[in-house]
This record gives structure tokens, sequence and C-alpha cells, in this order.
């Protein structure tokens, strides 16, 4: 199942418009925090799926009765340029174990790359719901990659994947490689991707605007 979230119009598409535009990418505190944004309201709608139970909590007057999550997911990203995307559904979903995995293009002479992948720091995942965060899918080929790689700490009962820009092709491809039990949660699709794997119009290279150029 895919959810366009900036297919309906709410403020969400000013976040999207703001990453997008070259002028305000100049600020990469205002990058961060527009990235982390988009974060929160995806795990609001990530959380009206999620599974609850009544609880009695007491008030100074009396008690009552509200839903509460019957178990906290397990939020995970990928290493750098996931971390604002991830702090952002961390916001909400604050009482959630964490997981996070190093995930590179480890480029070759002849121009092709592979996903290199070289650290994970993970909870157990076995019959948990995962919340899995990178804000580019392009080729699909990292998030798929890191959703098995994640598999070496048990299968989820369920994953969401998160992701503020998508290729076309991209989804498509993580659609076809990822189980039935997976929701793959998009900002925006975009339909091209060059030959080098970038997304056009995209945003260009999220790490970078958040962080700084990487040599």
């Amino acid at each position: 199942m895919v959810q366009v979230i900036g297919a309906k119009n709410s403020i969400f598409n000013q976040f999207i418009s703001e990453i997008r535009d070259v002028t305000i990418q100049k600020d990469s505190m205002r990058f961060r925090r527009n990235i982390e944004r988009m974060g929160e309201i995806m795990a609001y709608e990530i959380s009206k799926t999620l599974t609850y139970e009544d609880k009695e909590v007491t008030t100074p007057l009396g008690i009552a009765t509200v839903p509460l999550l019957k178990q906290q997911p397990v939020i995970g990203t990928i290493l750098r340029a996931g971390l604002p995307l991830h702090q952002g559904v961390l916001n909400y979903f604050d009482q959630a174990e964490n997981a996070f995995v190093s995930a590179y293009r480890k480029h070759h002479k002849d121009g092709t790359f592979n996903i290199a992948l070289e650290y994970l720091a993970s909870p157990l995942l076995a019959d948990k719901e995962l919340i899995l965060c990178d804000p580019m899918l392009a080729t699909g080929a990292s998030i798929v990659d890191t959703y098995k790689f994640l598999l070496q700490r048990g299968k989820p009962k369920h994953t969401h994947i998160v992701a503020i820009i998508a290729s076309a092709e991209g989804v498509e491809y993580a659609k076809k490689h990822l189980p039935e039990n997976v929701t793959i949660w998009i900002g925006a699709i975009d339909e091209e991707l060059t030959a080098q794997s970038y997304i056009v119009p995209g945003l260009g290279d999220a790490g970078d605007l958040c962080y700084g150029i990487k040599i």
C-alpha cells in the first residue's frame, strides 16, 4: 500500500515547497526543521493505523478512559540524511525504541554503484511495528536492502516506510521487492529518475542540505 500525503491539500505541501526551493535551501537549519515537521505529520498519519487499548487515567476530579497505543513502534533510520525525519517521527512516538543503519551508495569506476551496509544498532523487531525513515526514495534499492538488513533483528509485524520525495520508479521497485505487510508513506512522487539515479525535480542531496557537503 502506498499513501501519498502531499496528494491532498494541507500545510504539508508548504513544507514540501520550502525544502525544494533553492533559495530557502541555503538555510540548513530551516531545511532540517521542515524535514522534522514533515516527519511529525507522517507520524500522526501512521498513528491512525496502529492498535489501541482503553486505559484509565486518574484526573484531579475523577477517572477518564483514554484509548492509548497498545505497543510502541520501533523507529529506524538510514544515516545521515534520515536523522531529521527520524527526529520528527520520534517527537510523536516519544517512547519508541530506535534503530540506526549505515547505508550508502558505493560508486564504481564504470559509473555503477551498489548499496553498502556497514553498521546496525537495533532492538529486537519480531512482532513489532517498524517505522523506517529515509527522506529520498530514488531507485528504491537502499530502502529494500536496509529492510532486509534489519531482519537480522527479527521480522516486524508491520513496516511503515517513510520518505519525503520518491521517484515513481523507486516506488514500483519497493512495492515489487518488499512484502505485503509494508505500507509506504510518501510526501510527493516525482516521475523522472536520471541515469545517475537522482530524482527530478527532487530537491538535491538531502544529507548535504541538512549537514553540509561531504568529501
